[in-house]
């Protein structure tokens, strides 16, 4: 892997070294913060290629933080830890601008299996191997990788990076049917079993943001029992 720096904001001594270490195993620079406005000034500073974000901080919530990185500043990515359990918080920090999550406690090989498919996503948004460079247009709705940008019926649409290579993914394959553990391995990178309620998330907040009625999807549609293909 090449040289990186890993922004860790965790307020947990214990849990921050151990992240620390193990990051640094991958070969990997890191710097700590163990609140959101030193997490910010680390961030300033510039040269961060990784944010690894607590959602709970003592001064500032790690959801301000991902939305002040994500206001400024180049892309990068944002992997956000998080105690809560509900959906409502997970689908709340993907809305911000988090590009993947991980429920505490979780299993240190996870954690830097996301690390590195975090990096190689990076590593293939910028070498342009995100297939295509050709402006997709279906029924409305036009996706231009290299601009990274998306309309509906001439209206822009806001999307995340996930989202992005999630969309462009499905309509680089129109009709082909997808399993989640199959999304999971070509977008994310990872295989990781009992996981795949990732898949269902980014899928909700994607047709929230790109269909006229998201309960009857045009584009990004299920197939019952198997998973998902996007309209021929």
């Amino acid at each position: 892997m090449t040289q990186r720096t890993v922004l860790i904001v965790e307020d947990d001594p214990n849990l921050a070294q151990l992240v620390r270490i193990h990051v640094e195993d991958l070969g990997c620079d890191t710097v700590t913060a163990d609140s959101g406005a030193r997490a910010l000034e680390a961030w300033r500073a510039g040269g961060i290629d990784l944010v690894i974000l607590d959602l709970m901080l003592p001064d500032m919530d790690g959801l301000s933080v991902c939305r002040e990185i994500r206001g400024a500043g180049p892309y990068v990515p944002i992997l956000m830890l998080t105690a809560r359990s509900s959906e409502a918080d997970r689908v709340l920090g993907l809305e911000i601008g988090a590009d993947d999550y991980l429920s505490k406690p979780f299993g240190i090989a996870e954690l830097t299996a996301r690390v590195k498919a975090l990096f190689r996503r990076v590593d293939a948004l910028s070498d342009g191997a995100e297939a295509a460079t050709d402006v997709i247009e279906h029924d409305g709705l036009v996706i231009d990788p290299s601009r990274r940008r998306v309309e509906v019926e001439g209206r822009p649409v806001e999307l995340t990076a996930m989202e992005f290579k999630l969309l462009h993914h499905f309509a680089a394959h129109p009709g082909l049917v997808f399993s989640r553990a199959q999304l999971l391995d070509k977008v994310w990178g990872y295989t990781y079993e009992g996981y795949e309620h990732t898949v269902n998330t980014h899928i909700n907040r994607l047709r929230a943001k790109i269909e006229r009625d998201p309960a009857n999807p045009r584009y990004i549609r299920t197939v019952w029992g198997v998973g998902y293909r996007f309209a021929d």
